[in-house]
């Protein structure tokens, strides 16, 4: 017969998301992030502290920067693993709603617990506690609804019997994968109940691989050997399946070319000669030759977000169809596709044995040849004479010059995320891209997270002064935990990227860069000493020779660095790239309306599938 142990909320469940293992035996949540305060200090801090190394529970410095260092370890971890992230009730918890927003767009796993308000009511309205005047139910937690994958309230504590193995299951579906919000009233917390001794007893989370339907296979087999001009789209979706070398062995059987949106980007190596860069908006020249000229386009793993598709206007042949293999119907069925449902590795698979040895026409390789030859141009450093402040492609080719097989380049908002994914050449696994949400202020607490989990890399994060000053606390916790990795911090002293777009859509210069903002003076920062007051290694850069030689001197340290270097705000990347739907206002000006004329002739190429 079963026995039963007395235990508070809080106790039972840490001490069952201690015993939630992976296939390889390893604790599916690796441990806790926390920031306490009055509604979780008392239950889950205590029940924290009280098991100890068995669940590790570590401190951070802001709670959504917190729990984006938890998202790039699951990423990182290509899903198989992942952190559980806990607040007290009101700020606390709101601030990591866009956390939540950040990992839902990008399908990863992220367990939040933030405290919640009383469920007996009786000290009602609680400190920090948000009062619905029209429902007695709503608390400020409501807000992860929107953003999280399962959402539920532990109102009593034998709730989390069934809230858990639910989160669990949730987080380990490859098709449902997404963050989970346990709103976690802060009296039941600290509420003991007599739980089952079963309930504690280990258990693994296997990751299943669905099967396609064999009819679905066929149907896209059948389009594949009809079409003239196939291409593959390869999106996050491969890497999470494990699926880059079947993916890369697809393209090699069959003669067809591929393509890595921003989250599929380091799947395989840029040497392979069928890897033809980036598509869409942040693409490269020969990707998106292709991509006009496909009569079939084939995406893996992927959404087909607007940057990937140029807002729809990539896709030019009059003859193309779409195919989307995916493993939630809902991304399999957009837009018109003729969708497989199923996991990447094992429709590939499937797919090249229903193709035997059909064989494509071979992309160009020349379009290959030249796009790299173009790339080598816009990242070479300038002539030893010129007196301006390098561009952000300088800036890439002077990191790249210097980079290893064994470097992950990260990156989430800005300028950085659009010219690395068209410039950066990525050896197979080394590239980390949050552009899903792009979300400023993910870069330092990301890199943490992608440290964390690949302690054995070199991890480079890109950031540019403004996402720094939006978020850069957990640089201090990296400090703390000695975790090492380098920042690149390009200081072009203000928001660069979108003073770019607000130029090139008919707008003037304003409240972007620092001189264009109604101030006295901007503010001359010194991030060096802002950086080294955390405890980092910090240095600025006098050119991008003397980045180059700080970027390999920062090998071996156990803590991180950071390296400042202005860059000149206006050039953009140089090279490749495709039109991007931003309205442009019909009237204002004449240069505002001439504008609107192009934006809308654009409009016109936005091509849906039938």
């Amino acid at each position: 017969m079963t026995g039963t142990i007395r235990l508070t909320a809080a106790q039972a469940m840490v001490r069952w998301l201690s015993v939630q293992l992976t296939e390889q035996g390893d604790r599916f949540i690796e441990g806790v992030w926390a920031i306490f305060g009055h509604g979780n200090v008392a239950g889950l801090g205590q029940a924290l502290h009280g098991i100890g190394a068995e669940l590790p529970t570590w401190r951070g410095q802001n709670e959504q920067t917190m729990a984006h260092t938890a998202i790039a370890y699951a990423k990182t971890m290509k899903r198989r693993k992942t952190m559980a992230v806990t607040s007290s009730i009101g700020p606390g918890a709101t601030n990591m709603v866009t956390a939540a927003a950040l990992a839902h767009v990008n399908r990863l796993p992220v367990l939040f617990i933030p405290g919640d308000v009383f469920a007996n009511r009786r000290p009602d309205p609680v400190l920090q506690q948000i009062e619905d005047f029209d429902d007695g139910t709503v608390s400020a937690n409501d807000a992860f609804r929107p953003v999280v994958r399962y959402f539920d309230r532990i109102a009593r504590p034998e709730h989390i019997l069934s809230a858990l193995p639910r989160a669990l299951a949730v987080m380990t579906d490859p098709a449902n994968c997404g963050p989970v919000c346990l709103a976690f009233c802060q009296d039941v917390q600290a509420e003991a109940y007599d739980y089952p001794d079963s309930f504690f007893a280990p258990k693994v989370w296997r990751i299943r691989r669905p099967l396609p339907d064999p009819d679905e296979v066929s149907a896209v087999a059948a389009l594949i050997r009809a079409a003239q001009k196939p291409l593959l789209i390869s999106g996050g979706g491969v890497i999470y399946s494990g699926a880059e070398a079947a993916l890369a062995a697809f393209a090699r059987k069959h003669d067809i070319a591929y393509l890595e949106t921003q989250a599929g980007k380091g799947g395989n190596a840029w040497t392979d000669p069928l890897n033809f860069g980036a598509p869409g908006v942040t693409g490269s020249d020969c990707g998106n030759a292709l991509a006009a000229q496909a009569d079939l386009i084939i995406g893996v793993g992927t959404r087909f977000q607007d940057f990937t598709t140029a807002s729809w206007t990539l896709f030019r042949n009059p003859a193309r169809k779409l195919v989307s293999i995916n493993l939630h119907g809902y991304d399999a069925s957009k837009h018109g596709a003729t969708g497989v449902v199923g996991d990447a590795k094992a429709t590939l698979a499937q797919l090249s044995a229903a193709l035997g040895d059909h064989k494509a026409a071979a992309p160009d390789a020349a379009l290959r040849r030249a796009w790299h030859a173009k790339v080598t141009a816009v990242t070479a450093a300038p002539d030893e004479s010129a007196n301006g402040l390098p561009s952000d492609a300088q800036v890439i080719g002077a990191v790249q010059r210097v980079a290893t097989d064994s470097s992950i380049v990260m990156c989430a908002a800005g300028t950085m995320p659009g010219a690395l994914h068209v410039l950066w050449h990525a050896a197979a696994g080394g590239y980390h891209m949050e552009y899903g949400y792009s979300c400023m202020g993910y870069e330092i607490a990301g890199a943490l997270g992608v440290a964390l989990a690949a302690p054995g890399k070199e991890v480079i994060c890109f950031v540019g002064d403004g996402s720094y000053m939006m978020a850069n606390s957990e640089l201090a916790t990296a400090v703390m935990r000695r975790v090492p990795f380098t920042v690149v911090l390009t200081d072009n002293r203000g928001y660069g990227c979108i003073n770019r777009l607000q130029i090139a859509t008919g707008g003037a210069e304003f409240n972007n860069l620092y001189k264009d903002c109604a101030v006295a003076d901007g503010p001359e920062i010194d991030f060096v000493a802002h950086a080294r007051a955390m405890g980092a290694h910090a240095e600025k850069a006098s050119g991008l020779a003397d980045l180059a030689a700080r970027i390999v001197a920062a090998r071996g340290r156990t803590r991180p660095t950071v390296i400042v270097i202005e860059t000149d705000p206006v050039p953009g990347t140089g090279a490749g790239g495709a039109w991007w739907d931003v309205a442009v206002p019909e009237t204002g000006s004449a240069q505002l309306e001439t504008l609107r004329e192009i934006y809308e002739a654009n409009t016109t190429q936005q091509r849906a599938f039938d």
